[in-house]
């Protein structure tokens, strides 16, 4: 469940159903699995030290293993046996007992922070090399078989960034491509786009190996922030063949509170602000080019987590993405709300923000268009784009569905029209009860769901002989609220979005973030 603790286990999972031959590889999930170290806890569900899961598929069975991210923030921690880093929701203060100068550099070291290194929010992919992330500038490798956890790698010493996504998006390829922020650099503060091309097959000497994929990155585009010391805060972004969507939103960070948010007894997430009087800003960005448009596109105020996907049609851009009208969602993962919100049936007896799945779409040719036209020309949607002056569209979107979050597609078809979207769904969050596949084109949803059972992310897995978008599986781990019934890892059919086997696990599961499909190879035991 959201706040038990964990152990290391490593044990086969017992399987009910059949397993397809072809899925061969290992799942790795990840998420805050620890909350309290001796007397000190944590705040907010978030910050608790990220626990990783793997689920290994080899001729029908499947392994199970979980270990904890064992960076310098897990290694500080055990070793003071309290919380000595501080979180995004969680400020770290010195033991009492401490003298003077211990205190001093505590206070200085949240002055300039050192972020944290524990990245517990998802798996990516740079290279061959796999790696558990948050969104500052610190990311830890990770053997994706055993769960070992490698080295610390600071984007820092590649780009100038604070903070960087973690919703990379990957081509055929082998390229990774990102975003991150850099604040106040030479009185500017920028988002950057930037790619990180594989490490040539056949090109691999001994002077290569142990390097980081980072080492080739390429800088593709640089943004500037609307406002020097506030930057928008951003979570994931769109890619199509030939273009990056960024959503720059009015939910900022405020640093100069962030710089004095320890001396006054008050977490960094407390100068994250959310600014309905402010637009969106949609910066679309050529990738041939690497240059933003001309077209400045925004639209109204929201907060948005996650993008769905992004494709190109007859001169226009549509992408997808979940929305949401502020971001109060944040405040309902602290531990205390919810262990106040949450009864024993998994419900939540208060009201929260409803995700809405909005499409917008942005015309690519303006020039001809008169101040006052909508020149969306695509008949399928209801979504606008309303020219009012010269180089300038107020975009609205179309509502598609609501209820809906953590969305996952074939990421064959990512960058390309797709018609099928694999979600979560809570009827009262922040508790999802559901996993729903969801038709972009009828609108139509088909559920899966059990009495007491909370479901995590869904994660799609193309069958590698694959002829139709929804030929696969979708992999979810669900948690049992039943004490007479063990967590499992649930198996579905995609195209009929019907349970074809689950892998009952003995150990307790959390809820987690995100997750990665790493499908078996030839060469190296783990491949994309």
């Amino acid at each position: 469940m959201f706040l038990k603790m964990a152990i290391d286990p490593l044990c086969l999972c017992v399987v009910t159903g059949c397993i397809p031959e072809w899925l061969k590889g290992t799942l790795v999930r990840i998420g805050p699995g620890m909350f309290t170290v001796g007397d000190t806890a944590y705040n907010h569900w978030f910050d608790g030290m990220a626990l990783m899961h793997s689920f290994a598929f080899r001729g029908g069975d499947v392994m199970y293993r979980s270990r904890y991210l064992r960076g310098d923030t897990y290694t500080a921690n055990m070793e003071a046996n309290r919380i000595v880093v501080s979180e995004m929701g969680t400020m770290a203060y010195p033991d009492p007992s401490k003298n003077i100068f211990s205190k001093a550099i505590t206070f200085l070291s949240h002055t300039i922070p050192d972020f944290t290194d524990n990245c517990g929010n998802n798996i990516i992919r740079y290279g061959e090399d796999y790696y558990a992330t948050s969104e500052t500038n610190y990311i830890r490798k990770i053997d994706p078989e055993t769960l070992e956890t490698q080295d610390k790698v600071d984007y820092q010493k590649y780009l100038a960034v604070n903070l960087v996504t973690s919703h990379p998006h990957y081509d055929k390829e082998g390229n990774s491509y990102n975003i991150g922020t850099k604040i106040a650099e030479k009185g500017k503060t920028k988002y950057t786009i930037f790619k990180v091309p594989p490490i040539a097959k056949g090109k691999i000497t001994l002077s290569l190996i142990g390097t980081p994929a980072l080492k080739n990155l390429e800088v593709l585009c640089s943004v500037p922030c609307r406002s020097l010391l506030t930057p928008s805060y951003y979570h994931s972004f769109g890619m199509t063949d030939n273009y990056i969507i960024f959503i720059e939103q009015p939910l900022k960070l405020d640093i100069l509170k962030m710089a004095t948010a320890y001396m006054r007894h008050t977490n960094w997430a407390s100068c994250l602000k959310y600014n309905p009087e402010d637009d969106t800003l949609i910066h679309l960005i050529d990738r041939k080019t690497q240059k933003p448009v001309e077209t400045r596109y925004y639209t109204d105020a929201m907060v948005v987590y996650h993008h769905v996907n992004a494709f190109e049609e007859d001169g226009h851009i549509v992408f997808d993405i979940i929305a949401y009208d502020d971001n109060s969602l944040y405040d309902l993962f602290y531990l205390n709300s919810l262990r106040q919100e949450i009864n024993e049936s998994g419900s939540s007896k208060k009201s929260i923000p409803i995700p809405k799945y909005k499409r917008f779409v942005l015309p690519l040719q303006i020039d001809k268009a008169s101040v006052g036209e909508d020149l969306v020309k695509l008949k399928y949607t209801t979504a606008t784009a309303v020219k009012e002056k010269e180089k300038l569209l107020l975009c609205q979107p179309e509502i598609l569905c609501e209820g809906l979050d953590l969305p996952r597609i074939n990421y064959n078809f990512n960058g390309k029209k797709q018609k099928y979207v694999y979600l979560t769904c809570s009827e009262k969050p922040p508790v999802p009860t559901k996993v729903t596949k969801f038709d972009t084109e009828t609108k139509k949803m088909v559920h899966w769901e059990e009495q007491g059972c909370w479901p995590s992310e869904p994660v799609f897995v193309a069958n590698p002989n694959a002829t139709e978008e929804d030929d696969g599986v979708v992999l979810a781990t669900v948690i049992s609220m039943d004490s007479q019934k063990s967590d499992f890892l649930l198996v579905l059919e995609a195209k009929t979005f019907t349970e074809i086997a689950r892998a009952s696990v003995n150990a307790q599961l959390h809820m987690d973030m995100h997750g990665y499909f790493i499908f078996q190879d030839r060469c190296s035991t783990f491949t994309r």
